[in-house]
């Protein structure tokens, strides 16, 4: 049984896993919340559950109690289905709508394991990791993981979907000369309201030449659709804008440049199909998470990290016009990327839970 967040970043590895333990001929089952519902779509189990779940978002003492309260309604719910589906074991991707199944396993002697995508402990895989029993990383050094957890920890790397690992052999081709230049730019589950409102404007500031060449995708809140539309339209650039892609691992394919946030799954995806990018963390994000995916990805080369408020329309411009003018470099950064990624990461982590289902039917033996 898996849990996770109702998020792409959540729901992403952990359908990653359960794809890859059907493989093994594992049944899967998947604990989620209702925002589950989108990104959930197709995903390879045989039953989907969903549980109240909550998130601390306020301090205000009526808000704690009311999302306690959600979150224990959460736990006894997951704990009749525990017991109902009496599972081997329980693995948890982050984000607290896992907190009630996670618990709930470890009430009836259910095996535990978490997953953390980011290169800082998420808050609720920090409280997890007190008493679970495996703990799966994504980064050799990952900030906040409790000391007392170290010795439970494993590198496994970030799951990514059978969709992302098919495209990890496809080599990066840099722009030909005069040539169409592929842009991909999106923000996330969460959408990106600032590249609606910065990125046509910066593309438009283009030389004609390079603006001309350009093939871009974007992905939109659905309230900005419309507008963003329009802008490309009024700047005479290709443009296709959704709310949604489906096919999101073919279109960073395809991409010459990525412009994205760097949450965990955008991160793992960029680095296994190896295509160079320009990172805008999410800003004010819990712990600084996609900063410090960014940062660790700039390091090795991979793309660029350049923090929102930093930013202008006019000093985006500037940025995405180094890269396109210097197919060295992104060849280059496309490879660091490339270098960086772990397309067995899925198969490491499936490893790991399949010890942990033979050590518990050895000890019911």
């Amino acid at each position: 049984m898996v849990a996770a967040g109702g998020t792409g970043g959540h729901l992403f590895p952990a359908r990653a896993l359960a794809e890859e333990l059907a493989r093994r001929e594992f049944d899967v089952e998947l604990v989620t919340e209702r925002r589950g519902e989108r990104y959930g779509a197709g995903f390879p189990a045989k039953t989907v559950h969903r549980v109240p779940s909550a998130t601390l978002t306020s301090r205000t003492p009526w808000c704690i109690a009311a999302s306690v309260w959600t979150l224990m309604r959460g736990t006894y719910g997951a704990w009749k289905l525990v017991r109902a589906a009496r599972p081997l074991v329980m693995v948890g991707f982050g984000g607290y709508p896992t907190l009630p199944p996670l618990f709930a396993a470890k009430l009836a002697g259910v095996p535990t394991a978490i997953h953390e995508q980011n290169a800082v402990m998420g808050r609720a895989n920090r409280l997890l990791a007190r008493f679970a029993d495996k703990i799966a990383l994504s980064y050799e050094t990952t900030r906040l993981l409790p000391e007392t957890a170290a010795g439970r920890a494993r590198m496994t790397g970030a799951p990514v979907r059978d969709a992302v690992v098919e495209r990890s052999t496809r080599s990066y081709k840099p722009p030909a000369a005069s040539g169409a230049i592929n842009i991909l730019i999106f923000g996330g589950s969460q959408g990106a309201r600032f590249f609606s409102d910065s990125a046509p404007i910066a593309l438009r500031r283009l030389p004609e030449p390079l603006r001309k060449r350009l093939v871009v995708t974007q992905q939109a809140r659905e309230e900005d659709v419309g507008r963003v539309r329009l802008a490309y339209e009024e700047a005479g650039i290709k443009a296709e804008v959704e709310s949604f892609f489906d096919d999101l691992p073919e279109r960073i394919a395809k991409a010459h440049l990525v412009i994205s946030r760097s949450g965990a799954s955008t991160v793992a995806e960029l680095t296994v199909i190896g295509r160079p990018a320009i990172l805008v963390p999410l800003p004010h994000a819990l712990d600084n998470d996609q900063l410090e995916n960014a940062t660790r990805l700039a390091e090795a080369g991979g793309a660029r990290c350049r923090r929102q408020g930093d930013l202008t329309p006019e000093s985006l411009a500037n940025e995405i016009e180094s890269w396109l003018q210097d197919t060295e470099r992104l060849g280059k950064a496309a490879a660091s990327a490339h270098a960086m990624g772990r397309a067995d990461a899925v198969s490491r982590l499936a490893d790991l839970v399949e010890e942990m289902v033979e050590a518990r039917r050895g000890g019911e033996g």
